[in-house]
């Protein structure tokens, strides 16, 4: 009897430990994120500020599209990590395949991997494009001379189209082909990232 209610004294000591180291590094996740993404946006949005006004329209309509591809892309990286198989991913690194114990790394890390990728970039190029396609519309309606609302009207509605319609796709892409799609991300990410 007394071994038992020992026993349930320690185990619960050590869940409220647990909930509450848990509770710090979320805490510490949180504001490393919030600081993360207030400098990805403050490097993306001058970029797109200096850029936009000082290019032809040609390649600033490219840069825009750029900008709806990297979103694509990173949303379909974060959801690739929920849904990538990673036994493939072990037996892989067993065999010391490229990038493989980082696809690990990432899938056991996947609620961070997706916040980043999903609400960080993507979140951010979906407001730099939005942005950077009104500066757009304003430069091509001060070049026709007409008002500027006729021009900014369809070019957002077309940008917020393309990156829905683009991450609709690239969702369905990821869900389907997620352990693929991971092991390209990490393969690249491996020249670049220290293996974990």
């Amino acid at each position: 009897m007394k071994r038992k209610i020992y026993k349930e004294k320690y185990s619960k000591k050590a869940s409220k430990k647990k909930a509450e180291h848990r509770q710090l590094v979320d805490l510490k996740w949180i504001f490393t994120i919030t600081i993360t993404a207030f400098l990805i946006s403050l490097v993306f949005s001058f970029v797109s500020e200096t850029l936009i006004p000082n290019i032809n329209i040609f390649f600033s309509i490219i840069l825009v599209l750029i900008v709806i591809l990297i979103g694509v892309v990173f949303d379909m990286v974060g959801i690739s990590t929920t849904s990538a198989d990673v036994k493939t991913f072990h037996s892989m690194a067993a065999k010391k395949v490229r990038g493989a114990s980082l696809a690990v790394y990432f899938i056991k890390h996947a609620d961070k991997v997706s916040s980043f990728c999903n609400d960080v970039v993507g979140d951010i190029c979906g407001i730099i494009s939005g942005s950077a396609g009104a500066a757009i519309s304003i430069i091509i309606a001060s070049k026709l001379k007409i008002d500027a609302l006729l021009i900014t009207l369809p070019v957002t509605a077309l940008i917020a189209s393309l990156t829905i319609g683009g991450k609709a796709m690239g969702k369905a892409y990821a869900v389907n082909k997620g352990t693929l799609i991971m092991y390209e991300f990490s393969k690249f990410m491996s020249y670049f990232v220290k293996n974990k």
